[in-house]
C-alpha cells in the first residue's frame, strides 16, 4: 500500500462517520471550551483537530511525518484558528529520528523501544516500519510560549508519550496520553511525570470507547493498578490527567 492511499484508508475511518465526530464532540466538550486552546499532539489525520475546531477553541495541531503534515495544510491551511507544526514533540529540542510505518502511518513513531515491544506482539503481526528519517523536534513548554497555554493537550504519538511529558514544565488543566499494553512501562513513567507535576486526579478510556473506564477520577496509585491489572487484549486506550475531579466523571 502506498503512503497516499494509506492516508486515504485513515481519512475514511476518522474522518467518514457522521455519528463517529457526534460521539467526539460530546466527549471533548468537558476539555476544550470555545475561545479556548488545545493542542493535538500526534494530530495523524486531524479528526481531533476538527473536532476542537467544532467545538470552538483554536488549535495547534502537531504533526511530524511529512505526508500528514502536507494533508493537514490542505485540510486546515486556510483556518487562522488553526497553527500548524511539522515537528515531533520530545523531552528536549533538537532533530528526532522518526520511524514511519507507510502502510499504517498512525503507529509510525520516535521510539526504538516501542519497535522492539511490537516485534512479535499478540495484536502488532504484520506491522513494518519500513522508512527513518530525522524530523525537527520541539517540546510542550516551547509550543506553550510560542502560543499560549492550553486548556487541554491530546498526546497520541506511539510510545514517546513519556518523552512528550518530560517536555512539559508546568501543568496544564486537563491532557490526555495513549498508553498500549506492550509497553505499560512509558505509560507508569507518564503517570510519574504527571505525578510530579501535580496531578491528582486520573481515569482513563479503552481503544476508541469515548467512555471512561472507572466511574470517576482516581489516584495516580490506582490508574496505574488498573494499567497493570488489564489484559494484554485490551492493547491500547487513552489516560487522563485533570487538574478538575469533576472533569473526569463517568
Amino acid at each position: 500500500m502506498t503512503a497516499q492511499a494509506a492516508i486515504a484508508r485513515s481519512v475514511a475511518i476518522y474522518w467518514g462517520d457522521a455519528r463517529r465526530r457526534a460521539a467526539l464532540d460530546r466527549w471533548y466538550r468537558r476539555f476544550v471550551r470555545p475561545g479556548r486552546l488545545a493542542f493535538d499532539v500526534g494530530a495523524h489525520v486531524g479528526d481531533r483537530t476538527a473536532c476542537f475546531r467544532r467545538l470552538g477553541a483554536r488549535v495547534v495541531a502537531v504533526e511530524p511525518q511529512p505526508a500528514l503534515a502536507r494533508f493537514l495544510r490542505r485540510r486546515f491551511g486556510s483556518d487562522p484558528r488553526v497553527a500548524l507544526a511539522a515537528q515531533a514533540v520530545g523531552a528536549r529540542p533538537g532533530r528526532v529520528v522518526l520511524h514511519v510505518n507507510e502502510a499504517n502511518p498512525t503507529v509510525s513513531t520516535a521510539s526504538s523501544a516501542f519497535l522492539d515491544a511490537a516485534a512479535g506482539a499478540a495484536g502488532w503481526e504484520g506491522q513494518r516500519w519500513t522508512r527513518r528519517f530525522a524530523v525537527p523536534g520541539t517540546t510542550l513548554a516551547a509550543l506553550i510560549e510560542r502560543h499560549g497555554a492550553p486548556d487541554f493537550v491530546k498526546i497520541d504519538v506511539e510510545g514517546f508519550e513519556a518523552e512528550v511529558l518530560a517536555g512539559l514544565r508546568r501543568p496544564v488543566a486537563a491532557l490526555s496520553f495513549e498508553f498500549t499494553t506492550i509497553q505499560r512501562d512509558v505509560a507508569h513513567a507518564a503517570i510519574a511525570r504527571l505525578l510530579a507535576l501535580g496531578y491528582r486526579a486520573f481515569n482513563a478510556s479503552l481503544g476508541e470507547s469515548l467512555r471512561f473506564a472507572l466511574p470517576g477520577a482516581v489516584s495516580a496509585r490506582t490508574i496505574a493498578g488498573w494499567l497493570d491489572a488489564l489484559p494484554v487484549e485490551a492493547n491500547s486506550g487513552d489516560i487522563y490527567a485533570s487538574l478538575t475531579p469533576r472533569a473526569l466523571a463517568g
